[in-house]
């Protein structure tokens, strides 16, 4: 019997049991139950499923040609399989097919791994916001910035 596929769908609240603990296993500031029970009514939450377990997922945010991306992440068991590729070419075809022609985002300076998946998937450095993110024992990180255009992203 055959392992089953990759698969990629929407995030629904009934996936918050697999949500949250992904979150607080990928993130330093993981987001609050109500901050993602916002998202999910109000920008693009896509999910990467292997069979039935969360892997990775992403969110967005769209105003008009625009998209910012918020948040992306796989689970650091599967690091390494080009799995966060995979989840943030299919957020951009969401993305475009849905009218955005940009994304947007920013990436905590020291997250080399980030940065050269963004770099690896045709984004360009565009700046960086000083003292951006909370860091330890109250202090700051910078954020560097990147753009897409949706069209140009890289598989």
């Amino acid at each position: 019997m055959s392992a089953p596929a990759m698969d990629f769908r929407p995030l629904a609240p009934t996936d918050l049991a697999a949500l949250l603990p992904l979150d607080a296993a990928t993130n330093s500031h993981p987001w609050h139950a109500d901050n993602w029970a916002d998202s999910l009514r109000s920008h693009l939450c896509l999910g990467l499923f292997d069979g039935p377990y969360l892997v990775g997922f992403s969110v967005a945010s769209r105003v008009l040609d625009e998209a910012e991306l918020l948040a992306i992440a796989v689970d650091p068991a599967r690091h390494g399989q080009g799995l966060g590729k995979l989840l943030l070419a299919e957020t951009c075809n969401r993305l475009a097919a849905d009218g955005a022609a940009m994304l947007f985002l920013e990436v905590r300076a020291g997250n080399r791994r980030a940065q050269a998946l963004y770099d690896s998937a045709g984004g360009s450095e565009t700046g960086v916001r000083r003292n951006y993110y909370p860091g330890p024992a109250g202090t700051r990180e910078d954020a560097r910035l990147y753009a897409f255009t949706l069209t140009g992203i890289a598989v």
